[in-house]
């Protein structure tokens, strides 16, 4: 059965790969213990290996040339915008807010 990488690649990522990122800030492991590699991870590793171009390189190999992150990565970089999100929106909260308290207030007399 011949599989093109590109079109294998484009479904596991419109078809696998969000549910295996589904509520991941939810599941994600905070502590070195609780790792899901086991279970989540190795979904990803198995599907790398479905190429015969790829199956003599090691798992980080594979992910490089299919361009993809490993699903630990991928939770760290979602992580890093979800905080960054925050903060913008507290430094655009603050920033609102002392804009409308230092701003005197406007008085319109009548003609």
């Amino acid at each position: 059965m011949h599989r093109h990488i590109d079109t294998m690649v484009r479904l596991y990522k419109s078809l696998v790969r969000p549910h295996l990122e589904y509520c991941s800030p939810v599941w994600s492991p905070h502590y070195r213990k609780d790792t899901i590699r086991p279970s989540i991870e190795k979904v990803q590793h198995r599907f790398s290996r479905l190429f015969d171009d790829l199956k003599d390189l090691e798992y980080h190999g594979r992910l490089r040339k299919l361009k993809q992150w490993t699903l630990q990565e991928r939770r760290n970089h979602v992580d890093l915008i979800e905080l960054f999100k925050r903060h913008l929106n507290c430094s655009i909260g603050l920033f609102i807010s002392n804009l409308l308290t230092v701003a005197a207030p406007v008085v319109i007399v009548g003609s």
